[in-house]
């Protein structure tokens, strides 16, 4: 087999992974100045905000492990490929020097058992730092089950790991995929976070410490491919980010690619559960929420109507109206309309004057969200009520459109909504696009999502 049909096949099978998603274009060059390729280039987002194209692929699919909602899956009848290491580094240096890409994505399935797979990643990994003086972004996965060295040390060569943890509970992972137990997928994520704290505290100390993982470690969890409710999803997600320091936690709507008895019958992934988990998991990192205020074992699931920040408001609403003019930050980050721009310009505007309902339009605030949540020098805004049903109307015909009505197939744009609106809103206004009707058309969209669009799951922040 030729390395181009080894690419197009290890590329393909690592489309799946969110947690460095948004697939490249094809482009050939008509007078121009370079082309692209689709095959395995991905865009992922740096702390600063800039935009970093990376060759994303599998090392092999050629997988040991029979789990059943995956496409790589030891039984399942699809063509197999691997890389040797010198393959692998061969590519990313030729598509660096053309500059196709900026750095490395790069996973694999677990070939021959995890300790072995691990170890050649580490070879790959080690070869560009070391021999070809690559210092482009690398993102490797570790495989559960490696011996602990191998993990250790390929850390000390990549800016970013993740372990995918892929199904939320111990009942799911004993039922699709028996031979990860959910011990043996924190293992790891404990081993990289310690080391990580390690690494930091040795930077302070020492001028010449080593870095390890310094973009920090990252996961994905599969949505939809178990009966767990979101309340269960996001708590986890909570745990994770407080015991493991994750950097994000990743959410993939379950793509129904095979079929079999275990798994839910689903004609289209559920990409709106996907949407609500992201809006929610936002709460929780930017806006102080805890996952027990957003949902609990009497509402364990999102409200498909109203986004999770909106929803918490609409079943608190004797907590309502507060007055804008003295209302603590915290409090008026929970007000649907105001985001975390928006709550910081109040507060810094409101050290020189008492604000009104016209400084706060100019401030960015949403008042047809946020008007029956505020106050203004005692007075409430012009569509105020206390009524719950006129208010979840008023939430719910207040989403921000944008000012095209063009849509776009598929998951939601991020930049269709930046660009067509001038709200500060953040994630919670983000407007669902028309989705294809049946699953021929999304497995045709998720196998080409090649129109440059960059998806809400590809920010890394």
């Amino acid at each position: 087999m030729d390395l181009n049909e080894k690419l197009g096949i290890l590329a393909d099978a690592a489309k799946y992974d969110v947690s460095c998603s948004s697939s490249g274009g094809t482009r050939k060059n008509k007078n121009g100045v370079g082309d692209s390729h689709a095959c395995g280039i991905c865009h992922t987002w740096a702390d600063d905000g800039r935009c970093v194209s990376l060759l994303k692929i599998l090392l092999s699919n050629e997988c040991i492990y029979d789990c059943v909602y995956c496409i790589n899956r030891s039984s399942n009848d699809v063509p197999r490929a691997s890389f040797t290491a010198e393959e692998v580094i061969e590519l990313t240096m030729n598509f660096y020097r053309r500059n196709y890409i900026e750095g490395l994505f790069l996973s694999s399935a677990v070939l021959k058992n995890p300790s072995h797979t691990m170890e050649l990643m580490l070879e790959i990994v080690k070869k560009l730092r070391t021999q070809h003086k690559f210092f482009g972004y690398i993102h490797i996965k570790a495989i559960p089950g490696a011996d602990e060295r191998l993990i250790n040390e390929a850390g000390m060569y990549v800016d970013r790991m993740s372990v995918n943890i892929e199904l939320p509970s111990d009942k799911g992972l004993e039922v699709l995929a028996p031979q990860k137990p959910k011990k043996a997928l924190l293992k790891p994520m404990h081993q990289i976070s310690n080391k990580i704290i390690e690494s930091k505290e040795n930077k302070r100390l020492f001028k010449k410490s080593e870095s390890f993982v310094p973009a920090g470690q990252s996961t994905q969890l599969i949505v939809g491919a178990t009966p767990d409710k979101d309340l269960s999803i996001l708590k986890l997600s909570e745990a994770l980010y407080s015991n493991f320091n994750l950097k994000r936690v990743y959410y993939s709507a379950f793509v129904p690619t095979v079929t079999d008895p275990r798994l839910p019958a689903l004609i289209k992934p559920p990409l709106l559960r996907e949407h609500r988990l992201y809006q929610a998991d936002w709460l929780l990192r930017f806006y102080g929420f805890e996952a027990d205020e957003l949902l609990s074992k009497t509402n364990p699931n999102f409200n498909p109507e109203l986004d999770p920040k909106a929803d918490w408001a609409l079943r608190n609403l004797h907590l309502f109206p507060i007055e804008v003019n003295s209302a603590e930050y915290e409090m008026l980050l929970r007000v649907p309309g105001i985001g975390v721009k928006s709550a910081q310009r109040i507060i810094a505007a409101r050290r020189v004057g008492r604000l009104t309902f016209d400084n706060l339009k100019r401030i960015g605030v949403v008042l047809k969200r946020a008007g029956h949540f505020v106050t203004c020098q005692g007075k409430t805004y012009e569509s105020y009520s206390s009524n719950e049903a006129i208010v979840k109307d008023s939430l719910i015909s207040a989403k921000l459109q944008p000012k095209s009505k063009k849509s776009v197939a598929g998951q939601m744009s991020l930049f269709s909504f930046v660009n067509d609106s001038e709200a500060d809103e953040s994630l919670s206004e983000f407007l669902l696009t028309e989705s294809p009707s049946n699953s021929r058309q999304w497995l045709s969209y998720f196998n080409q999502p090649q129109d440059g669009r960059l998806l809400l799951s590809d920010i890394h922040l």
